[in-house]
C-alpha cells in the first residue's frame, strides 16, 4: 500500500466518499417506506414492527454514523478550501470521526 494511503486525511477522504455512496443507496429504501406511509397503512405497520429488531437498531446506528461522518467530512472539505493549511488538519479529521462515532453511539444507546 502506498504511503499516502496510510495518512489520516486520505482515510477521511475515503470515509467521506463511501459514506456519501452508502447514504445515496439508502435513499430509495427511505422513499419506499415514506410511500408506504401514504398508501398502505398495514404494510407500514409491518415495516415499523420489523424496525424493532436489534439488528435493525444496529443498522440505524450505522446509518447515523454514515450521516455524521459525511457531515463532518463535508465541513472538513470546506475548511480545506476556505481556510489556510495548518498541521492540525489531521487532528481535525480524527476529531470529526470521533464526534461522528459519539453522535451515532448516543443514538444507538437511546434506541436500545
Amino acid at each position: 500500500m502506498k504511503g499516502y494511503r496510510r495518512q489520516a486525511l486520505w482515510i477521511a477522504y475515503i470515509l467521506h466518499r463511501v459514506s456519501g455512496l452508502l447514504l445515496a443507496l439508502f435513499l430509495p429504501v427511505h422513499f419506499y417506506v415514506l410511500a408506504l406511509a401514504l398508501h398502505d397503512q398495514t404494510a407500514l405497520d409491518e415495516v415499523l414492527h420489523w424496525t424493532q429488531n436489534p439488528l435493525v437498531k444496529f443498522a440505524e446506528f450505522g446509518l447515523v454514523f454514515l450521516l455524521a461522518v459525511h457531515f463532518f467530512g463535508g465541513l472538513r472539505l470546506m475548511a480545506m478550501e476556505w481556510l489556510p493549511w495548518s498541521d492540525h488538519q489531521k487532528t481535525y479529521a480524527a476529531a470529526s470521526a470521533a464526534i461522528a462515532f459519539l453522535i451515532s453511539g448516543s443514538f444507538l444507546l437511546s434506541a436500545i
